[in-house]
């Protein structure tokens, strides 16, 4: 099963992470994964994946505009409707709404149709209710929970639409 990260990074922060969450997939079984960054999309293999994942940086307690702008103007030709949905962010301190930014990217990811997930605290620890958050500074801290939700992430594809 094709599996997509989508993500928009400045800095290289979300970049590292979406790579964190496509190797967590890439450990289950049955998957192919791709990372994009929202300017280097490859369009069929979005269309054809079942899970897309989608990551930002916060600004001011908000997704990136460039992922706003995306999520407004050009996800609508990625036929998202009836996907398994996910979303991560990065932030530069803990109350930096990287939690705010997920819940915008879900909620779009909704508007368009997409079964959203996270695992929440059904799969123990690490809890992800939402979707991960990074420090930056602390990137390799969080590493480990980001590959934890990529395996999360792939396993609920494969259950939900097969091999």
């Amino acid at each position: 099963m094709k599996l997509s990260v989508l993500y928009f990074s400045k800095t290289g922060n979300t970049a590292r992470m979406a790579q964190a969450i496509a190797e967590g997939m890439a450990s289950v079984e049955g998957t192919e994964v791709r990372t994009f960054p929202l300017d280097g999309i490859d369009a069929d293999f979005v269309k054809e994946s079942g899970c897309v994942v989608l990551g930002t940086p916060a600004y001011v307690a908000s997704m990136a505009a460039a992922v706003k702008t995306w999520l407004d103007s050009e996800s609508g030709k990625y036929g998202l409707a009836g996907k398994l949905g996910g979303a991560f962010a990065t932030a530069d301190y803990v109350h930096g709404g990287g939690d705010m930014a997920i819940q915008g990217i879900l909620t779009h990811f909704m508007v368009r149709g997409m079964l959203v997930y996270s695992g929440g605290g059904s799969k123990g620890r690490p809890f992800i209710h939402l979707g991960p958050v990074a420090i930056s500074g602390e990137l390799e801290k969080y590493e480990p929970t980001f590959r934890v939700y990529g395996e999360r992430m792939a396993r609920k594809a494969l259950e939900l639409f097969g091999e």
